[in-house]
């Protein structure tokens, strides 16, 4: 087995597993991107969760921002700094530095640095340290040999002193950094970007090196909210969830039947699609309803309609789900997907999962998405969802419209989901009518019949398929044969006709 160098956990959501257990611990780290990308905050934040959660005090040396102008712009996040320096957890240093100061007499040196960080260190005992951001110490400095000798000697300083420490740097234009020396000198590597795709905004990290340890390649989206930053692991590659034969029911009796009298397997996922109006957010509803009622919790994120909408619409078919909400069992997040990127629905459905903990969750409808992102891209983020809900054991129904320009995305979709419904409109004798049918549930036997889909002030229900000499009735046809058939005498035990059927009517 590989042994991997020691690390110090950074406490920042999601970083800690890309890099499999934080970063180098006594070596220095290059935090590097454009402005407004977020380096100072992921620096600080290091700073903070090492104070609160694993008793590492640090120092934060700005070249930037005094050290009132950083206390108040994280103090949104729940971060007090002055009591962390009361405390001697912290210390926040304010160096500024002018370009004009800076002569170039070929003996320019950071000495005086590296006595008022060794001092700081010192005095609190520091086992993590930043420097933010690093242009600012050699403003105006151009020559090249001065520059290089001393960068290296300041972060073979850092290690000297044993402390695990973040430098921040600007991004240059043809190298990660202005300097384009700072990433050769750092045993870690992180860039970060921020970008805006379709006018909406999206952060996005990579891992570009990280010496005597192995990390995660890819880019990953990351959410910087009032609760700091959250990074998403791209999904495993690794097909090795455990998985449940325990079953959970949908709710709807009839619907049951259909998957053998016991519903979906439990952490399992459910794609239900069909046209507009054929009652996928009612049969969605009713999932919700059920979960809760057995003491479950839900989370419902609707991207059409608001939380009152839903609630009071579900009352028509005598669902009561604001009992639920009341209960602290039911959640509901409602919002445009224009309001954020993908990336961002992502992260915040991954925070809300975190905190909540629910047993379901429901997605209303999956084809809005596309208005925010291109369908692979829609499509890689719905994989992401199903496999992290997945590894949670959390049972995940979507819902998505099967018309016109996004009629394929269910068909893409359905690939990854372990059961598959559908749902579409009937017009026979100018009458519109609903019929269900499963296209596909792994593992489990399930009805091959195509049912009557009915939704009434009664709930929901799937009527038994009826057959007769003109096809499968629906509707008003079925009901005035099955009152014909019951004054004629001629149904069988379960009440249909005995001829076969041809054809939907």
């Amino acid at each position: 087995m590989m042994k991997s160098i020691p690390k110090s956990k950074t406490g920042i959501n999601g970083l800690d597993e890309i890099t499999e257990g934080g970063l180098p611990q006594g070596r220095p780290t290059l935090i590097c991107g454009g402005p407004g990308c977020g380096k100072t905050l992921m620096a600080l934040e290091f700073i903070v969760k090492g104070a609160t959660l694993y008793d590492e005090p640090g120092v934060f040396m700005a070249f930037e921002e005094k050290a009132d102008e950083l206390s108040a712009n994280v103090a949104s996040l729940g971060f007090d700094l002055e009591k962390l320096q009361r405390n001697k957890k912290l210390r926040l240093d304010y160096v500024h530095i002018k370009a004009s100061e800076i002569e170039e007499t070929g003996e320019y040196d950071l000495d005086g640095l590296f006595i008022r960080l060794g001092h700081a260190i010192d005095s609190i005992g520091a086992k993590r340290v930043v420097l933010d951001t690093i242009e600012n110490l050699f403003a105006g400095l151009s020559s090249q040999g001065i520059l290089r000798a001393e960068l290296r000697r300041l972060f073979q300083w850092l290690k000297e002193k044993g402390v695990t420490a973040i430098i921040t740097g600007e991004k240059g234009e043809g190298a990660l950094t202005r300097h384009g020396l700072e990433e050769y000198v750092s045993d870690c590597v992180i860039v970060l970007d921020h970008r805006i795709i379709n006018q909406i905004s999206t952060r996005r990290l990579r891992i570009v090196k990280y010496r005597g340890s192995i990390h995660g390649t890819n880019e990953y989206p990351f959410l910087i909210d009032e609760e700091g930053i959250t990074v998403l692991p791209v999904t495993s590659l690794k097909l090795d969830k455990a998985v449940s034969s325990q079953r959970v029911s949908t709710g709807i009796p009839t619907l049951d039947q259909m998957f053998g009298g016991k519903g979906f397997f439990r952490g399992s996922s459910i794609l239900l699609s069909g046209s507009a109006g054929t009652g996928k957010t009612s049969i969605a509803a009713n999932f919700a309803n059920e979960t809760c009622r057995r003491k479950g919790k839900c989370i419902f994120f609707a991207f059409e309609e608001s939380p009152q909408q839903i609630i009071r619409n579900m009352r028509s078919i005598g669902l009561g789900l604001d009992q639920h909400v009341k209960k602290g069992l039911l959640q509901f997040h409602s919002f445009r997907p224009g309001l954020y990127g993908l990336e961002m629905h992502l992260a915040k459905m991954y925070r809300l999962v975190k905190k909540f903990k629910p047993h379901a969750v429901i997605v209303d409808p999956i084809t809005n998405l596309v208005s925010v992102g291109l369908l692979n891209d829609v499509n890689s983020m719905l994989l992401r969802l199903v496999d992290h809900l997945q590894n949670e054991g959390i049972t995940l129904m979507l819902t998505a419209l099967n018309s016109g320009a996004t009629e394929h995305i269910d068909e893409n979709v359905s690939s990854l989901v372990d059961a598959w419904l559908l749902v579409r409109d009937v017009e026979t004798d100018g009458e519109r009518n609903r019929a269900l049918y499963i296209m596909k549930s792994r593992g489990m036997k399930h009805s091959k019949e195509v049912r009557e889909f009915i939704i009434s002030s009664k709930g929901l229900n799937l009527v038994d398929v009826y057959r007769g000499p003109e096809g499968v009735l629906i509707g008003s046809a079925r009901e005035a044969k099955e009152k014909e058939a019951m004054a004629n005498g001629k149904q069988n035990g379960r009440g249909h006709f005995r001829a076969p059927a041809n054809k939907i009517r």
